[in-house]
């Protein structure tokens, strides 16, 4: 998760009533739930072939976050109850 952009992801055209759900709703907005995430131990894993692909660094995300490859995520997620991947 990026640490800047995170923060200004907004709802693309035409979903305004989506938007309108999560505000009626009570929805946490993104950094919110990062935040959330963040104090519930959620482990966020970088993967480094897509961050060298894209040029990225790990100081372009939040804090706290592993940077791996597929062995690095499989390790942690065989034993896991919960993996969300995209």
């Amino acid at each position: 998760i990026h640490k800047e952009a995170y923060k200004h992801l907004i709802m693309p055209e035409g979903k305004e009533q989506l938007a309108e759900g999560f505000i009626k709703a009570n929805v946490p907005s993104i950094p919110e739930l990062v935040s959330m995430a963040k104090e519930m131990g959620v482990n966020f894993i970088g993967c480094q072939m897509t961050m060298d692909v894209m040029g990225l660094e790990k100081e372009n995300f939040v804090d706290g976050m592993e940077v791996g490859g597929a062995v690095t995520f499989l390790e942690f997620a065989k034993d896991a109850d919960v993996t969300l991947t995209f």
